[in-house]
């Protein structure tokens, strides 16, 4: 198994890290006194505010972003792509998907976008690397 391949199962596992990020902060609290509410939660993250609504949309954006990064890590090695390079591009794809979600989670809108684009064209790189073989 590559770098790039675990990748895959850590873009897997950051949309689970947001979900419980958007509702530790609900587990403080009852759900009869507004804490989180396990047998309704899209109606309890519905009315959540700032960090926990932020980390739910942190969540939403990392299930969209999963398919393309797998497809795109599986398509480059199929096409007989492996080594540092895949590797590290893959690793820099978490990092900055993480640094993503610290950014929305800390309402830093104008960083959130610039890493995001950053991300999204790694990604588009790792699908183009067969091309440059």
């Amino acid at each position: 198994m590559t770098i790039a391949i675990f990748c895959i199962l850590l873009a897997a596992l950051l949309p689970l890290a947001c979900a419980g990020l958007a509702k530790s902060r609900g587990f403080k609290v009852s759900h009869r006194d507004g804490g989180y509410d396990n047998r309704s939660p899209r109606d309890w993250i519905a009315k959540q505010e700032g960090f926990s609504r932020w980390a739910n949309a942190a969540q939403e954006n990392s299930w969209e972003a999963f398919p393309f990064f797998a497809a795109a890590v599986i398509v480059s090695h199929m096409l007989g792509v492996t080594g540092a390079l895949p590797d590290a591009l893959a690793v820099a794809f978490i990092v900055l998907r993480s640094v993503y979600v610290w950014c929305y989670v800390t309402a830093r809108q104008k960083w959130r976008s610039r890493v995001w684009a950053l991300a999204w064209l790694i990604n588009v790189t790792i699908f183009l690397l067969p091309l440059f073989r």
